[in-house]
């Protein structure tokens, strides 16, 4: 039994929503931010990977591969950020970010 390739974009529509939503209302808590754009990648990866198993084509797999790498990059980074702040600062509060100066 497959599972029909609109089942897949409704999951990844889903989670695409939950994500913009974390983003949007809740912005004082940085690490549900970063939660949500891992949410949206997630995402983006299950279209990827449907469209390209719907399409017997590889290449979806091969960018989602990827994103993969880049998403884990990217909240590795994000994490060490976050960490070093709140040694500094005490706080990862949102509004003490603008403190930062590069």
């Amino acid at each position: 039994m497959t599972v029909p390739l609109t089942q897949y974009l409704l999951v990844a529509a889903i989670l695409f929503t939950i994500g913009v939503a974390g983003i949007i209302l809740n912005r004082k808590n940085i690490i549900i931010i970063l939660m949500s754009v891992e949410l949206i990648l997630l995402s983006v990866n299950l279209n990827l990977v449907a469209f390209s198993a719907s399409l017997g084509d590889l290449t979806g797999q091969i960018f989602a591969l990827f994103i993969l790498t880049v998403a884990a990059a990217e909240a590795a980074i994000g994490l060490a950020i976050l960490v070093t702040f709140y040694r500094n600062r005490g706080s990862i509060a949102v509004e003490d970010i603008h403190m930062m100066k590069g």
